[in-house]
């Protein structure tokens, strides 16, 4: 029997395995279902559809080091690499990185592929001028505050951190595309994760935040907040992903991009 709702909390421990597990059994279907909307070698933000050459937050790519976590398929390391940047993609499922390879085997910009775990990542400390990620790693972790501090650590002093994530406010609202997606019918201020089971076994889960709380994890990691984005609905994408709709992208942000960096050494 499969369940699905707000669950009591639940640890890494417990979600790490059943993440890994269902991107490993998806990692096709996903790229068949959302690849053309995201590209080969592209970097999308979320959703809306908007790209990094349209938003410009990851700034001078040209002679970077830089990581992707939660990178899937490794879509926005080709893309940055191919703005001259040395960058490294890692993933927690080794299905997505398949097709990774296979992406890889068919750019001119094939990036390495590293499994890991975003919260123990294997990079020496301050390795990388940039970390990024779109939708990958942080709703899927329960303990983002050491997910971030991971993150800063392995940034170089002056280094940037951007990500995108579900926006908070979406917790609050059935997350369904019509109608009956526009009336907020849960606490935002709920923490309770979202759990998939299969009898007792958890197949999938995703952990919510509020803004405020996104904020303080970041800046307890030691990182200097630059900048919240929250993108509006693009005119020109007609798209259904999930909950995500024009219809509900005209009222309600879907999108949450932190922008953070780490102090550099005269700061």
């Amino acid at each position: 029997m499969t369940t699905t709702g707000r669950s009591q909390p639940l640890g890494d421990d417990e979600t790490v395995p059943a993440q890994r597990s269902w991107w490993d059994t998806e990692a096709d279907d996903y790229y068949t279902e959302h690849g053309r909307f995201l590209g080969d070698d592209a970097l999308t933000w979320g959703p809306e559809g908007w790209t990094e050459p349209e938003l410009g937050l990851l700034g001078d790519l040209a002679g970077r080091d830089v990581l992707e976590f939660g990178a899937g398929a490794g879509q926005g390391s080709r893309w940055v690499a191919g703005q001259g940047a040395r960058a490294v993609a890692t993933d927690l499922s080794i299905g997505m990185l398949g097709v990774g390879r296979r992406l890889n085997a068919a750019s001119d910009h094939p990036v390495p592929l590293v499994q890991a775990d975003a919260r123990r990542l294997p990079f020496a400390e301050a390795s990388f001028d940039l970390v990024f990620s779109a939708y990958g790693a942080v709703p899927f972790i329960a303990d983002t505050a050491a997910l971030m501090v991971e993150l800063a650590r392995v940034l170089r002093p002056g280094g940037r951190l951007v990500f995108s994530t579900s926006h908070p406010i979406r917790w609050a609202f059935p997350d369904v595309p019509g109608h009956e997606g526009l009336t907020a019918r849960f606490s935002y201020f709920d923490r309770s994760p979202y759990a998939e089971r299969a009898g007792e076994v958890l197949t999938y889960a995703e952990h919510h935040r509020t803004v405020g709380d996104r904020v303080r994890e970041v800046v307890a990691a030691g990182l200097v907040l630059d900048d919240l984005v929250e993108p509006e609905w693009p005119q020109h994408n007609p798209s259904t992903w999930g909950g995500w709709s024009p219809l509900r992208g005209e009222l309600l942000p879907g999108s949450l991009i932190v922008c953070a960096h780490r102090k550099s050494l005269q700061a």
